[in-house]
């Protein structure tokens, strides 16, 4: 059987720049940088005292008082993000055959907030005090749990972990799922909120973070010769992905179309992408076939680009590899995250909202903080000002941690 065409009719989000998807979109098209200085946690003890952390978000617009006491900030982020994309596509649960709507959103850390909370309550006071909801309220896959409950869906749900390739997973895992028929709607996405004094200070700890201190707003600065780590963020990021024949019927909007999905995995080392960049190479290519595409078909790649640097070297080998020197010269790349900093488990959900917005918009998001010119990344990274450019094909890298490599594309919806 032939698979089913998939498009995307919804988004929603919360970013460190902006509550929602397309007040998010704006501000990336502005340049405006959504990161500052570390103030969810005391930032003294870290080396790195930057994040991109979400602000004014006000979850009692989304969830009950009863659900806010049983969920974590994480999942209310994502049930947020759920109901707004729902929202944006104008789908009604009244009218739609909720067997056939499921949700596939994933986390890269889940409920560490709440363990950490929940450990000092053991320590001090004993057993006895812990919450009776501290196991559903820490595993990753209730995120997408909580959203089928509120929302009533009862299709195909699954949760996905792989780390910062978890949000990239979790669509591309959706759009197989409807190209297979076995739902007419996914919810699909990533969330991420672990900005506490263990989840920081892990990272801080690898030295992954910026130490850019001084300069909080230009802290993240993908493929810049003074990149010195990512800057921590959280949010999330949700599309809804419908089978063609279904949108139509219902008359819904379509923002593009999705037609590729690749993942591999670099089996190479815990933390660092293969050097060789192999891997990530493989997964495009693998997306690009997957989508009966050419490499000169893409317009524009938004990058992984967290701003390490290994990764962005390693990511701009790996574009060439996987396009051709000629191609990869021509495509416009930028990374979203020198604004939103690396966003984990939701980065890729965030991304591939930007990606089919440019395709609508025939706009393209700049990389920020870009100044110095690192001759191991000599593509076109549209520096510091947005571009005004027809995108046809947009792809969307993620590389997660444990050698995870996810690629998505989108195409501009042709009836």
């Amino acid at each position: 059987m032939k698979p089913h065409r998939v498009v995307v009719t919804g988004v929603g989000a919360i970013t460190p720049v902006a509550n929602t998807a397309l007040n998010s979109w704006k501000a990336f098209l502005q340049g405006r940088s959504g990161t500052g200085p570390l103030t969810q946690i005391d930032a003294q003890p870290f080396n790195s005292r930057v994040a991109a952390e979400v602000k004014n978000f006000d979850p009692s617009l989304f969830l009950t008082p009863k659900e806010l006491k049983k969920t974590d900030r994480f999942v209310q982020f994502a049930v947020a993000s759920a109901k707004m994309a729902m929202e944006d596509a104008g789908l009604n649960t009244k009218s739609e055959d909720l067997h056939r709507v499921g949700v596939l959103v994933g986390s890269g850390i889940g409920g560490l907030r709440v363990i950490e909370e929940q450990h000092k309550i053991l320590l001090e006071k004993g057993p006895g005090r812990v919450s009776p909801f501290l196991i559903p309220m820490l595993i990753v896959n209730m995120a997408p749990g909580q959203i089928a409950i509120s929302l009533g869906l009862k299709g195909p749900s699954n949760c996905v972990a792989t780390a910062c390739a978890t949000g990239a997973n979790a669509i591309g895992d959706a759009f197989k799922i409807i190209q297979r028929s076995e739902a007419d709607v996914m919810v699909a996405g990533g969330t991420e909120s672990c900005i506490t004094p263990l989840g920081f200070g892990g990272f801080d700890a690898m030295k992954a973070l910026s130490t850019h201190n001084d300069q909080p707003e230009a802290a993240s600065r993908p493929f810049d010769k003074t990149r010195n780590g990512f800057v921590m963020g959280e949010g999330c990021g949700i599309v809804i992905l419908e089978k063609l024949g279904h949108a139509t019927k219902r008359g819904a909007k379509i923002y593009a179309e999705m037609v590729g999905y690749g993942m591999t995995s670099d089996a190479s080392h815990i933390t660092a992408p293969d050097p060789t960049g192999e891997g990530a190479a493989r997964c495009m290519a693998n997306a690009l076939k997957d989508a009966g595409l050419k490499p000169q078909d893409v317009d524009y790649i938004n990058a992984h680009g967290t701003a390490t640097p290994v990764n962005d070297r390693v990511e701009t080998l790996a574009i060439k590899k996987a396009l051709g020197e000629s191609a990869a010269r021509k495509v416009k790349i930028s990374s979203t995250k020198s604004m939103t900093g690396h966003l984990l488990g939701a980065a890729g959900g965030v991304e591939a909202i930007v990606s089919v917005l440019a395709i609508r918009e025939g706009m393209i998001p700049p990389t920020i903080n870009y100044k110095f010119p690192d001759p191991d990344c000599d593509l076109n990274y549209v520096p510091n000002q947005a571009e005004r450019s027809k995108v046809r094909v947009a792809l969307s890298n993620s590389l997660g941690f444990g050698g995870h490599n996810a690629c998505i594309i989108f195409k501009a919806f042709e009836a």
